[in-house]
């Protein structure tokens, strides 16, 4: 089994601010020579997530990715990729909400974000998240995408 440096015990080699500017990147410099990186975020407090079913949960960040990762197959070109999608998801959700989101909105928010970077990870995600049934359900949410298109014309 690989041990795993300390970060106490560690160097840093450079800091970056992430575009979205709520992530610091380091790279850093064990005592023994390896480099790794690691990355900050801003810890906000929890937004709760009011399930169809009614209960409520802290909202689980990697469940998005999770959940991004599995519809979208590979939609998406790197995890990095889906780990931007699920920053900009919060993003969204936070803007919008105080303290609690339904999963429905956060679906929304999801095809919001995949709308902008790739349309067939788009589809594949609305197709689980509306649990699509038959090709009238691809149609039709191809055809609310290319309203929403025109619309921005």
């Amino acid at each position: 089994m690989t041990k795993l440096p300390r970060i106490g015990d560690s160097k840093v080699l450079e800091s970056r601010e992430a575009e979205d500017g709520t992530t610091i990147r380091r790279r850093r410099m064990s005592p023994d020579g390896h480099r790794f990186t690691t990355y900050e975020r801003i810890e906000l407090p929890p937004l709760i997530v009011v399930k169809r079913s009614g209960n409520r949960e802290i909202f689980d960040r990697d469940k998005l990715i999770t959940s991004i990762r599995r519809s979208v197959g590979k939609f998406l070109k790197s995890e990095l990729e889906i780990e931007s999608v699920a920053d900009r998801v919060v993003e969204l959700l936070r803007a919008e909400n105080d303290e609690e989101v339904t999963a429905q909105q956060i679906g929304e928010a999801v095809l919001d974000v995949l709308a902008g970077r790739n349309e067939v990870a788009y589809v594949r995600y609305a197709s689980v998240f509306m649990k699509f049934q038959t090709l009238d359900d691809f149609k039709a949410i191809l055809q609310r995408r290319d309203g929403k298109n025109k619309g921005k014309a």
